[in-house]
């Protein structure tokens, strides 16, 4: 069944013009601007998708748009979908699925996340180097996911070392504050307790976020090469936490945003 409905929304996509993207972009919550640098080829309404989930966030648009970005053909969830919303894993990761029957080659990934890491500002971008899935689920975790990949996935390099080095690069050439760390992904919707940050920093953590690890692992799954960077939009001190300003988050993503697109458009000249 499963395959099925992928089938059917590659099929879709594919009679209404979206042919062999090579990238694939998930973008995340307030960081939406990157569409504006895309020539735009076709830009299709999740609604309009066969079996494609519904975006529900404010901050997310829940579109699909196809088309050219720095010489490459992309194609760029517009809005994703999270665990708090009522969604089951294989709806989450579904836009994931798709990407790759569609054929892309290398995903690219955004989230907003704050900082756990004391050293780290709200502003900072960070280049997830490994996660932490505190989501207490697998999006491998059903009948029959052997027909997509190995049935016990190996997560010993989740993030591709050649995307990462290629983005320290560039941040370094475009003097970006590209920091490196661990991100854990939980359920949400509510923030973390104060013991629960205390809990994140005796892990190790460096930014905790609500998405992003389980579309990595569906990547990871499909030996599909992945790259994802958190822009931080506050800062998780729990000696001095203050009460959340979710306006506050959307426009600091909104301030960083234009370093994460700077990277993305120039890894994609690279790959």
């Amino acid at each position: 069944m499963k395959r099925e409905q992928l089938e059917e929304t590659k099929a879709y996509l594919f009679k209404n013009g979206v042919k062999k993207p090579e990238i694939g972009i998930v973008l995340g919550t307030g960081l939406g601007k990157l569409v504006n640098e895309i020539t735009i080829e076709k830009e299709i309404p999740y609604v309009e998708i066969p079996h494609f989930p519904k975006a529900t966030v404010e901050f997310h648009s829940g579109k699909l748009i196809y088309g050219t970005l720095s010489g490459k053909k992309v194609i760029v969830m517009s809005g994703r979908f999270h665990l708090y919303e009522g969604y089951s894993l294989w709806e989450i990761t579904y836009g994931i699925r798709t990407m790759h029957e569609l054929g892309i080659d290398n995903l690219l990934i955004s989230n907003a996340a704050g900082a756990v890491n004391l050293n780290y500002k709200k502003g900072d971008l960070m280049l997830i180097e490994d996660h932490l899935n505190l989501q207490g689920a697998s999006p491998l975790a059903f009948k029959g996911v052997g027909e997509f990949g190995d049935v016990f996935a190996d997560m010993l390099e989740p993030y591709s070392k050649t995307m990462n080095n290629k983005l320290k690069l560039i941040a370094n050439k475009k003097e970006i504050n590209l920091r490196e760390g661990v991100y854990a992904s939980v359920i949400g919707p509510q923030l973390e307790t104060r013991a629960e940050y205390r809990m994140l920093q005796i892990l190790k953590v460096d930014a905790v976020g609500m998405s992003t690890v389980p579309e990595v692992i569906v990547a990871k799954h499909l030996k599909l090469p992945c790259a994802a960077i958190s822009v931080l939009t506050d800062e998780c001190d729990p000696e001095n936490l203050k009460p959340v300003d979710i306006p506050e988050i959307i426009e600091v993503a909104g301030k960083a945003e234009p370093k994460m697109i700077t990277l993305f458009k120039e890894l994609l000249k690279e790959l």
